[in-house]
This record gives structure tokens, sequence and C-alpha cells, in this order.
């Protein structure tokens, strides 16, 4: 087949379809991106950070378009989409804002006679292989500090949301992007690997499955070029006895269920201290029957579908398996008529009577589902956070700072929260530890992993 479909999961219909790219058009692409970004590497840093500036105006110009396209291609309700969109604006402006500082050179100690510096180089063309679930705030983090840095970008986006690359491109190509500095291409997973095998490729970034993030690790492999992977979790909140509960409740389950749960830092299970642990789920349960499951483009949706039915039917399958094993279901899919089997359409739940033996609380889910266990106190709940193969963030819940901190300090995760949850903070380093990935995006040191340090020792002869 040489074209892709996205079906949207508002009503399994065809939205749209697009060529794949051939062999010919591939090696195009590739061959633009290294003539053009042998150029784009000499534009001074402030006219590269002007015209991200002009990209980020021009995308967010078209903030309804945009969220109504999202909506349709991969089911987030319509009165949520923008704010990913305002999530792009809010991390491409940083970069920007950083990348003078963060790019300039590093002046060393004066030594009589020498000039010393580093000089951050960019690495030549990077290729970024985006996912569905947050098209524009996956591919924000490589994209624009990438280009920022003097690379040129080529961007391979989900066949769920092909729209997303095109959209990107477009806005920086109207802000007056050199041609072939970024370009999108859609793949099939053949085309992809032999990308990844191009010696004209030199930083790879992906975001998506463990299970193709080894795939492209493997495809990679002996070729000494930066590859940066973000894998997804199975991230933990622990809610401690000194917790404000209502905020805990209502901060935690929208960490869990917004996007129906398919996000990589959603909170996926919530451990409480015994002496909150009733009052929680009940305020938890009450809280998650007032989700209104149904079509995303009502604007009264605030559940929308799953991506596809076949990723419903997998979290149908964690929660019977799970049921099966003794965990107690808290939510009546009755009280939610648009849950039906064979559809993407799922209701909401919360299981209880929960442990590790349970896929729900040791695999990845990415659906609209959080199991919640009683433990009795931080040893106990570091014990459960920590056995995880993965470790991409983790979110306490507690009023005493000092205490979370320590705890922070001996989680295995690569962002810790205190009294929040599923958001980055584009200022900090986005970084996975365990399966959740390698490398790190966002922050100046997301900056490192998109150039090579190259030193100058300058002899002065009088």
């Amino acid at each position: 087949m040489n074209k892709l479909q996205c079906i949207s999961p508002i009503d399994n219909s065809v939205y749209l379809e697009r060529p794949l790219a051939s062999p010919g058009e591939i090696q195009t692409a590739l061959d633009n991106a290294q003539k053009a970004q042998t150029a784009w590497k000499q534009t001074p840093l402030t006219e590269r950070i002007a015209i991200t500036r002009a990209a980020i105006k021009n995308f967010t110009a078209k903030e309804s378009q945009l969220a109504e396209e999202l909506c349709w291609m991969m089911g987030r309700p319509i009165r949520q989409a923008p704010s990913e969109i305002r999530g792009f604006a809010e991390r491409a402006t940083y970069m920007a804002d950083i990348a003078e500082a963060a790019l300039a050179d590093i002046r060393l100690p004066e030594k009589p006679g020498f000039v010393r510096f580093i000089r951050r180089e960019p690495l030549g063309v990077a290729l970024v292989i985006a996912p569905w679930n947050y098209p524009y705030l996956t591919a924000v983090n490589a994209v624009v500090p990438a280009l920022l840095a003097g690379n040129a970008v080529l961007l391979k986006h989900s066949a769920q949301t092909p729209l997303a690359a095109e959209r990107m491109v477009e806005a920086f190509v109207e802000a007056g992007l050199p041609r072939g500095v970024f370009q999108y291409l859609h793949l099939n997973h053949g085309d992809i690997e032999r990308l990844v095998c191009s010696p004209a490729i030199k930083h790879l970034s992906f975001t998506g499955s463990v299970k193709v993030g080894a795939a492209m690790e493997y495809a990679a492999a002996g070729r000494f070029i930066g590859v940066g992977l973000e894998l997804g979790g199975k991230d933990p909140a622990y809610v401690r006895a000194d917790a404000d509960l209502q905020y805990a409740v209502e901060t935690a389950i929208d960490g869990a269920f917004f996007n129906s749960g398919q996000s990589c830092c959603g909170i996926e299970r919530i451990y409480v201290q015994e002496t909150l642990y009733e009052d929680f789920v009940e305020r938890a349960i009450a809280l998650v029957r007032q989700y209104r499951l149904g079509r995303p483009d009502d604007p009264e949706t605030t559940l929308g579908p799953l991506v596809r039915v076949e990723a419903a039917d997998f979290v149908r399958g964690q929660i019977d398996e799970a049921i099966a094993q003794g965990a107690s279901a808290h939510i009546d899919p009755v009280d939610f008529p648009a849950d039906k089997r064979g559809t993407s359409y799922l209701a909401p739940q919360i299981l209880t009577e929960v442990h590790h033996g349970m896929r729900l609380m040791s695999d990845e889910t990415f659906g609209p589902v959080v199991g919640i266990r009683k433990v009795r106190d931080d040893e106990e709940a570091l014990a459960l956070i920590n056995d995880s193969e993965y470790g991409l963030t983790a979110a306490i819940f507690s009023s005493d700072l000092e205490a979370a901190e320590a705890l922070g300090d001996r989680i295995e995760a690569g962002t810790v929260f205190l009294n929040r949850c599923d958001y980055l903070d584009p200022a900090l380093a986005w970084s996975g530890v365990k399966n959740s990935g390698r490398g790190c995006t966002l922050s100046s040191i997301g900056y490192e992993h998109l150039t090579r340090p190259k030193s100058f020792h300058l002899k002065i002869r009088l």
C-alpha cells in the first residue's frame, strides 16, 4: 500500500489520506536537507530566532483549525484541543528565549599567549519521529531546538496525525525558513529504518513504544550518532497523609484521565497513605462519575474516544484481567452510554484491591483507568513507586516540602513533581530512566544533545 489512511476515532471514517514518500523522494529530501543545513548553520543565530518566533506566530494564528484537526485525527475533545497549540507556543518560545545563552561559546580563564574557547556546533540533519497522542507537544521538544541550534530537520509523524507534520513545516516556511531546512516525510516502517541507517542522518529523536524504540536504537547501532528516546511510562502518584486531600484527588484524577489517559506522563497508578485512603477513593469515584464520554467534536464532551478500536480493546483486556485477579471496579459502564465494545469509546474506570502482579499496575495501559492502592508509609510507597521498568515521572502530594524532596531523591524517575503532575516545564530537562528512554530534550541541557563541542586552542604569535 503506497498511501497512509488516518481513520478518525470519532466515527471510524477515513479522515484523510496521504501518499507515502517514494525512495526517490526520500533521497531528494535528504539531499536538500544536507545542502540547506550547510547554509543554515552559518545563518546568524539572531536570524534563526527571528524566523522561529515568526513561525510560532503563524502556528498559533491557526489555533481553531489545528484544534479541530486534532479532534478528528486522534479524538481529543474539542474543548481541550486548543491547549496543545498553546503548549507548543510556550515550549517553542522558551527555547527561543534561551537560545543565545545556551548556544554561546564557552569562554575559559585567560592564559597568556592563548585564546581558548569551546563552540557548540550543530550535528547536521536530525530525524524526528513523533507520535499521535500529543503530536505537537512531543514534536516541538526536538524540532524547535534542533532548528535553533543550526540543524536541518526531517519530521516523520504518526500515520494517525499526518497533518501535524504538515502544519508545523507550513508555519516555518511561511516565516521565511530556507527551503530544505525543515521537511516532513510520510513513511512506512521499512523506510523509517532505512532512513535511520542513512549516513546523512546525524541525530535521531524518537517518541513511542519501548518495542519500536529498541528497533530504532538497533537500526542506529554502529553509526555513533546521538539517539534520543522517550518511550513512555507507568507513572505513579503518591498521596501522603499531610496532603490537601481534595486538591490531590482533583489533580491526580485529571492527570490519569486527561486525553483519555493517553499521555506518556499520565498518572497510571496511585498510592495513598492509609489514613486518607477511603476518603480519597470515595472522592475520586464521585469525580470520575462526572465525566461525560462522547464524540470529541461535541463541546460538552470531557472524555473522548481512544485513538482506535484496538487500543480500547487492549485497555478493556487489562481491566477484565485485573478484575478476574481480584480487583474491585467502582465505575459502572452503564452510566456512560457511549461505552460500547467494538468501538473506541471506553468508560473511565477506577480499580482498587490492586497489586503489582496485575498488568494494570505494571504494564503501560494508555487508557482511562487507574488503580489505587493503600500504603502504610513513605517506605512502602517508595518501594512500590520504584517497582517498575519505567521511570518517566512521579508525583508526590504533600504539604511537607523537605520530606517530599528527600523522597524525590530516592525515586527512580526523570522528573519528580510535588502537588502537580502531567506537565512539562520547558525550563526543566525532560528525560526518562530505565525503559522510559534515554537522552534529554528541553531546557538549556537539551541543546547539548543537539550540538557537539568543538574546542579552539589558539596560540598567539607576536
